[in-house]
């Protein structure tokens, strides 16, 4: 049976678009590890965090905010997601925010970002790995970090990111989910090089009626905190 996880505390590192809602995903500051929370009763087939349960004092979570949120110790993984824990009726609160400072200590230094060199990840292949390695978050320390507009299958423009880590590994054409950084890029604003980026497994989806293969996990840049 689930139960609460007392008194842990996450901070928030991505709080981006999910098909007209929100993922929401963080550290576990006690753990290290990553906790992805997902309302997996009210939307079983992706777990999306809805506004009337995220927002707190009628605000959204910020990325740094360290957040008690009411959750069991199990979630669904939708076949490959490991970091994923059910969301329970509660109050979510902020406790406090993180020092930006100690934010390198969760980055991983990676010969691949998320898993591989392409801009996605196949679930077949997450399925294959041990519970435990089959990681869909991952936060990076980027060193370049370029911007532009891109029209996407059905004709409307969105914004992607070409990422750079210091020992050169790189993720090129990103689609950015970050709800903050996007209304930033749509004034005109031009991101630091030098930042913190949230990268996540999309859930599958094809890109264009032309795609052969299986349905793949993309690579999205779903949380930005600037240096």
């Amino acid at each position: 049976m689930s139960i609460y996880v007392i008194s842990e505390k996450i901070v928030c590192l991505a709080n981006s678009w999910k098909l007209n809602e929100r993922c929401i995903a963080g550290i576990d500051i006690s753990s290290g590890n990553w906790v992805r929370p997902v309302c997996d009763s009210l939307y079983p087939e992706d777990g999306r965090v809805p506004r009337a349960v995220r927002l707190i004092s009628g605000k959204e979570p910020k990325v740094l905010d360290i957040l008690e949120i009411p959750l069991a110790d199990t979630g669904n993984d939708f076949g490959f997601e490991s970091e994923n824990l059910s969301v329970l009726p509660g109050e979510w609160k902020c406790v406090g925010r993180f020092n930006i400072n100690d934010l390198g200590k969760y980055c991983r230094t990676p010969t691949k970002i998320l898993h591989n060199s392409t801009k996605y990840v196949n679930p077949s292949y997450l399925k294959n790995l041990n519970f435990n390695q089959r990681y869909t978050l991952q936060l990076i320390h980027v060193q370049s970090f370029r911007v532009y507009q891109k029209e996407n299958s059905k004709g409307n423009f969105e914004w992607r990111g070409t990422i750079t880590t210091a020992n050169g590994n790189s993720l090129t054409e990103a689609k950015i989910t970050d709800p903050v950084l996007v209304e930033k890029l749509n004034t005109g604003y031009q991101p630091q090089q030098n930042c913190f980026v949230t990268v996540s497994l999309s859930l599958p989806w094809i890109s264009s009626a032309n795609w052969e293969g299986e349905a793949p996990c993309w690579k999205l840049i779903a949380g930005v905190i600037e240096l």
